[in-house]
């Protein structure tokens, strides 16, 4: 199984929600110049529309995702360097 590291630290958003350890989800990755999409396993189920960050790498296209929160977007969606 070759892994794609390319992909990790990736955030993406699931086209398909996740159902924990029923199964995978599917998510779409901008990596490489372009958008790709992969099958997406989460300790939870996450859904669809969520955004997630690829913590791993499962080879042939899977990836394991967490449920991610973009920190600049607590800051009150301010641009850093805003005065």
């Amino acid at each position: 199984m070759v892994e794609d590291d390319a992909v990790i630290g990736c955030t993406g958003e699931l086209l398909i929600g996740t159902r924990g350890s029923a199964g995978p989800g599917e998510i779409l990755v901008r990596v490489r110049g372009g958008s790709e999409t992969f099958l997406a396993w989460s300790p939870e189920p996450l859904p669809t529309g969520a955004t997630v960050l690829v913590v791993a790498s499962r080879g042939c296209r899977a990836v394991d995702v967490i449920k991610w929160a973009d920190p600049l977007e607590a800051l009150g969606g301010h641009s850093a360097g805003a005065g």
